[in-house]
């Protein structure tokens, strides 16, 4: 059987959730879209799918064969423009995740910079808080702040994301200002649910470090609502200086604790796969890289 036609049906059984979806999409039988996922399986010497109570779901083997099926059904698509002097040109869809805060506050700008310069490129942009699985949610390129990576994930690393601590002028006449570090023990912190929700680490030029216990009642899962909450008078909050910087201008918040820096957070671009990138998404990881190594300073 053609094996091109096998990667495309598993690649729709996945999308699709089960056999017989797969069959109404593609116009095909019951039987015939069977024997095309035998043929991908026999191909790929593994059982790619499993069932659970619902629907179908990709085994181990299947993730990784769906990656490189879509690859491969990528690679086809484009054999037929290898005549045309534009086909290396960037063009058609990619599927960018990132957090809310991040697409709001930097990602937005840079993005509609990027499309400006490559207007064949159309670009689904995924905003959500959460760590997201690239394929099972079929997204081309990821959009993360962290310092914890999986092992097994392929990333680029674009900069650094440094915080400030800051709290409105309100905060600190009503409760003062920490003076050291192990002050903020008494102060109610708006914590970021993802990271550092019970301790903050902080360190100063000469490389003293110290990992401070925090607490208080309002945490979050969104780094705006935090920022929003001690615009408002919340509490001490620990965010990116990027979006907090404006804020100290505006006199809404007050830097705290300015001799301490936060630990620094890598942003990272995070994909599927090095091999057979396509044009498109190669394009937007290095604008990516030099859109944010051009704003170091601002990070």
């Amino acid at each position: 059987m053609d094996r091109i036609a096998s990667a495309n049906v598993f690649v729709v059984i996945a999308e699709r959730g089960s056999l017989a979806a797969a069959a109404e999409a593609l116009d095909m039988s019951r039987a015939m879209v069977t024997r095309y996922l035998a043929e991908m399986e026999a191909w790929a010497g593994a059982r790619l799918l499993h069932r659970t109570t619902r629907r179908l779901g990709l085994t181990a083997a299947g993730e990784v064969t769906l990656a490189r099926c879509r690859e491969l059904l990528a690679l086809a698509g484009a054999i037929p423009a290898a005549g045309d002097a534009a086909a290396g040109e960037p063009r058609g869809l990619l599927r960018v995740a990132c957090a809310q805060f991040l697409a709001q506050t930097a990602l937005a700008e840079a993005l509609t910079a990027f499309l400006r310069r490559f207007p064949r490129v159309v670009l689904d942009l995924q905003v959500d808080n959460r760590a997201v699985n690239l394929v099972e949610q079929r997204i081309d390129l990821a959009i993360r702040i962290t310092n914890a990576l999986e092992p097994s994930q392929i990333a680029r690393k674009l900069g650094e994301c440094r915080s400030m601590l800051a709290a409105s002028p309100a905060y600190l006449a009503e409760h003062g200002a920490p003076a050291e570090p192990q002050d903020l023990a008494r102060h109610n912190c708006l914590a970021y649910s993802y990271f550092g929700r019970s301790v903050w680490e902080l360190a100063r030029a000469g490389g003293e470090a110290v990992v401070v216990p925090v607490g208080g009642n309002l945490s979050s899962n969104e780094s705006m609502a935090l920022l929003a909450a001690a615009v408002q008078g919340a509490g001490i909050a620990m965010q990116p200086r990027f979006v907090v910087q404006p804020e100290v201008a505006a006199g809404r918040l007050v830097q705290v604790l300015p001799d301490w820096q936060p630990q620094a957070l890598g942003i990272h671009a995070i994909y599927t796969s090095r091999q057979h990138m396509p044009p498109a998404l190669r394009a937007l990881l290095d604008y990516l890289a030099d859109w944010f190594g051009r704003r170091a300073t601002e990070f």
